[in-house]
């Protein structure tokens, strides 16, 4: 039996159809049929093939180990038919979203459940062939958390946005109930940051982004305020917004004036934290870290106890996923084209 698979043969190229044979899961694997798959930045940084370092200079992703031809799509909700002979007991035709940043299994991170910060990742649809596809083989049942009945176009967000989201404000702890989280960003990402601070009960949301399309969204899901990231008084409006200066920062963006408007809007003793990975770079006297002072850090996708915690949350009605626009899997080059020109006003899911 063959299967459709839409692949990065070349950077920055469209994406090609390969007709494949399914595979058959072997060991612990598990084969999905796919029903739905997202779309996210992170594939348009595959499909171009590397990362803005700022300066002129990049990272190849072959530099990373990443391979073509290579099926985009980490956010993957698929129906389990077929299990390799140790793979134990599963569920036959149960419908499960798919922890996607996989590891060794072996090392110091993994052994904590950090696989997403594993030396060697093995995650699907960046090491591995991922959710544009009709099928695809997930490494172990562990790896694949039951939906119950949830809307597999809203769940399949949740296996980024949403883990990626929880993952980075419950960085700032407490912060979150005591005052607004800015949340540079109003895309796919921004909107779930939205709603996972809602399910955390936090205080809620100032949300900063060039696209009024965006900010009004952003309003629409229950944002505090929404911001004009490019108005000259940008930082002055944000300062006020939050009353003397914006504590915890969220940059979904990750771009040299995101960060750099974030630091103009941070009051003394504020914590940045940075997931986006659009790229450039930034000019810091180091003075000003500890006199401010300021905690900037890092973020990266989430564990598969954060998704175990989104997926309980999204079923006790605690969580509500934003809204997403289903497309064909035929239209996955259309689709990317839309994310690559800004199009996109929260998130896109494939359905074969």
């Amino acid at each position: 039996m063959q299967m459709r698979c839409y692949c990065v043969t070349h950077h920055g190229q469209p994406l090609e159809l390969v007709e494949k044979a399914v595979p058959r899961p072997l060991g612990t694997e598990v084969l999905l049929r796919v029903r739905a798959a997202g779309l996210c930045h992170s594939d348009l940084h595959i499909w171009e093939g590397y990362y803005d370092l700022g300066g002129g200079k990049k990272l190849s992703l072959a530099d990373r180990g990443i391979k073509l031809p290579l099926a985009l799509s980490h956010e993957i909700v698929g129906e389990i038919v077929e299990a390799g002979p140790e793979a134990g007991e599963v569920e036959i035709g149960a419908v499960a979203v798919a922890h996607p940043w996989i590891g060794c299994g072996d090392c110091a991170a993994c052994r904590r459940g950090e696989e997403n910060l594993c030396a060697k990742p093995q995650s699907l649809g960046i090491m591995r062939d991922g959710g544009f596809a009709d099928y695809v083989v997930v490494p172990h049942p562990r790896y694949l958390v039951n939906l119950g009945g949830l809307d597999p176009a809203r769940a399949a967000p949740l296996a980024c946005a949403g883990e990626t989201t929880y993952s980075a404000l419950r960085k700032f702890g407490s912060r979150v109930h005591e005052e607004p989280v800015v949340v540079i960003g109003a895309g796919g990402l921004g909107l779930m940051a939205i709603e996972v601070l809602k399910a955390l009960g936090g205080h809620g949301a100032i949300v900063v982004d060039v696209d009024a399309g965006k900010r009004e969204a952003a309003l629409a899901a229950g944002a505090i305020a929404a911001i004009d990231a490019r108005a000259p008084d940008a930082a002055r409006q944000i300062i006020e917004a939050t009353g003397g200066g914006a504590r915890a920062v969220l940059d979904l963006v990750g771009a040299t004036s995101t960060v750099t408007l974030a630091l103009e809007a941070c009051a003394r003793g504020a914590h940045l934290v940075i997931v986006g990975l659009m790229g450039g770079d930034i000019t810091l006297s180091l003075p000003v870290i500890p006199m401010r002072p300021l905690k900037i850090e890092g973020s990266y996708t989430g564990t598969l106890d954060d998704l175990r915690a989104l997926v309980a949350l999204t079923r006790e009605g605690k969580l509500q996923p934003p809204t997403v626009s289903s497309r064909p899997l035929a239209e996955a080059n259309d689709a990317l084209q839309a994310l690559l020109h800004g199009k996109v006003v929260g998130r896109t899911v494939l359905v074969p």
